[in-house]
This record gives structure tokens, C-alpha cells and sequence, in this order.
């Protein structure tokens, strides 16, 4: 007699969409908060003028979504929420001004440094002088740090750079989720739209590392620090960062921060302070080192053996 058939196991599914939304958790949010949302988003299709929780303006972002989190569901249970918030906005890091304060204490030795904003680094003085221009206002800046921490009485100055560093997503736009949130008012948790993902390469070695390797050879030769906050989210897929036990042995100090649950969504916490220098760092967000000779070669002959033959022009393509 034939065994009965086991039956299958609930198919698991994983999808990314909005972990906050101007600054209240998704998941917090309720039926209504959803659909009123959404449709304020999918008709406007612009800036909403929506005030930001964390900086004393409004939300400077199309679509107001702070940040990521991976959403998990299985057969036709219920929808939740795993994993880490991950920080899509910059702004997102400037809750309560705790990091300031972290990063203030940790390299200036002061919890209360003065913070400025946008301070011009590269600069490109434009030739000529047109009528009525003064020497500040031919300065063209070309690159900026995003922010300065100056301590409040020290002279000399005493400061350090900062930069925030969230993470771009590749995928459908967030638009697809306004859409499906503004059809009709749903009691449960929806499963996200469309897919999408958190982009660590788009985000790391070709957004900041860029900026690490134009800036820090300078600040270091002015004998100053590079402070850069991300989440840690970001920080796991940095590959096998080389850490400096002490800031002076340094050139770079991350700032890593988490998010703990909150009663509208979520808080931002300090989690790991990591000290490193340029090239580990450089080693670190490109994910790898070159091959050997051997291995590189090795794949070279595989591939010669897989030439198709020559076309009318005499060129062979693997």
C-alpha cells in the first residue's frame, strides 16, 4: 500500500517595501494612515509639504519613505515585518541629534559640538570677475562634506568631517505601492507590490567611496578625522573590513546605528563604533581583492574554450 503523500510546506515569500513613512513605523500605521497616505501620494506625485520629524523643515523627499524593511509571508498567513530598518533617506540619521552628540564625545571629546552644514571642500574659482562680484561669490563649490562637528571652545579650532551615507534601492518605484495602498482600505498588512531591493553596490562603491577617497588624503594631512554614519544593515555588507583598535591609528571612524521598536515605529540607537584606515576601508566596500595570476587565467581558458566561431568580420566572441 502506497504511502499518502506529505503535503506540501506553506510557500514562503519575501518582498521589500516601505519601512517608514514619514517617520511612523508601516507596520504602526494604521488602515486609515495607509490609504490617506497613499492617496495623497499617488494623486499628488510631487512634494507634499509634509512636516519631517527629524530636521525643523518639511520633508524634502518625493514620496516621504525614510527607509526599507524586509516583509516575509507564508502560504496565506498573516504579513510581517523581519530584519533590520534600512535607511534610504539621510535625514533619517539626524533623529534627536544623536549622532551628533555620539560622534561629538567619541572623536571631540565634547557631547555638545557645534554642527555645520554643507561645508564647501572642492572649489573651482572661476577666471574672470564679472561686474559687481566680490571674491566669496566666485567660488563655485563643487563638493561639500555634509556636515562639520566643531568643538565649542577649544583654539585652535578642533573639529572633525562627517558624512551620512543611506542606501539607495533598485527595483520598481515606490509608486507601485502608493498605487496598490490607495485602491481600497486594508485591515491587514499588505504584501508589497513590487519587488525591490537595497542596493549595497550602487550605494558604497559608487556613492561613497568616492567621496572617502576625495576627501580623507586631504583631512588627514590637516591631521583631522573622517567620521561616517550608516546603519547596520549597511555596515554587514561591507566585506571583511581591517579595524584600527584606536582612533589614532585611524582614518576613518563608522558610526553604525540600528533601530529599536518604538511605539510609533521606531528609534534610532547607536550600535557599533569601528575604527579604520582608507585602503581597508576601500578594500572593504568593493567586496574583494584581485584574483592571482592563475585563477585569472584559468578563467581565460575556459572561456577560450567556449569561442564561437568567427563572424564575416574575423572577430571571434566568447
Amino acid at each position: 500500500m502506497a504511502e499518502p503523500k506529505k503535503p506540501k510546506a506553506p510557500k514562503i515569500r519575501t518582498r521589500y517595501s516601505i519601512g517608514e513613512w514619514y517617520g511612523r513605523g508601516f507596520e504602526t500605521l494604521s488602515p486609515w494612515d495607509r490609504f490617506r497616505l497613499a492617496n495623497t501620494e499617488w494623486e499628488l506625485d510631487a512634494l507634499t509639504g509634509t512636516p519631517c520629524p527629524f530636521q525643523p523643515m518639511k520633508c524634502n523627499k518625493k514620496g516621504g519613505v525614510c527607509s526599507l524593511r524586509l516583509y516575509q509571508q507564508t502560504g496565506e498567513g498573516p504579513v510581517t515585518g523581519t530584519g533590520p530598518v534600512i535607511t534610504t533617506c539621510p535625514t533619517r540619521f539626524l533623529e534627536a541629534d544623536a549622532i551628533f552628540h555620539w560622534v561629538g564625545e567619541k572623536i571631540l571629546e565634547t557631547p555638545d559640538p557645534i554642527v555645520l552644514s554643507e561645508v564647501g571642500f572642492l572649489d573651482r574659482l572661476r577666471p574672470e570677475k564679472p561686474p559687481g562680484e566680490d571674491e566669496q561669490d566666485r567660488r563655485d563649490f563643487i563638493g561639500r562634506i555634509d556636515n562639520v562637528l566643531v568643538h565649542p571652545t577649544r583654539q585652535p579650532l578642533d573639529w572633525c568631517a562627517l558624512e551620512l551615507q543611506a542606501v539607495y534601492f533598485s527595483g520598481k518605484s515606490m509608486r507601485n505601492e502608493f498605487k496598490m495602498l490607495s485602491q481600497t482600505q486594508q485591515e491587514a498588512m499588505p504584501y508589497p507590490a513590487m519587488h525591490r531591493r537595497p542596493d549595497w553596490r550602487s550605494s558604497g562603491p559608487k556613492r561613497l567611496l568616492p567621496q572617502l577617497q576625495t576627501k580623507i588624503p586631504t583631512i588627514r594631512t590637516w591631521g583631522k578625522k573622517m567620521a561616517v554614519v550608516i546603519d547596520e544593515a549597511f555596515f554587514s555588507s561591507l566585506v571583511g573590513l581591517e579595524r584600527e583598535k584606536h582612533l589614532s591609528n585611524a582614518e576613518i571612524a563608522w558610526f553604525i546605528v540600528g533601530y529599536d521598536p518604538a511605539p510609533r515605529g521606531w528609534k534610532l540607537v547607536p550600535r557599533e563604533l569601528v575604527f579604520s584606515k582608507l585602503d581597508a576601508s576601500i578594500k572593504s566596500l568593493t567586496g574583494g581583492v584581485p584574483l592571482s595570476k592563475e585563477k585569472f587565467e584559468e578563467q581565460l581558458r575556459r572561456k577560450l574554450g567556449t569561442v564561437v566561431p568567427a563572424h564575416p568580420l574575423g572577430i571571434r566572441q566568447a
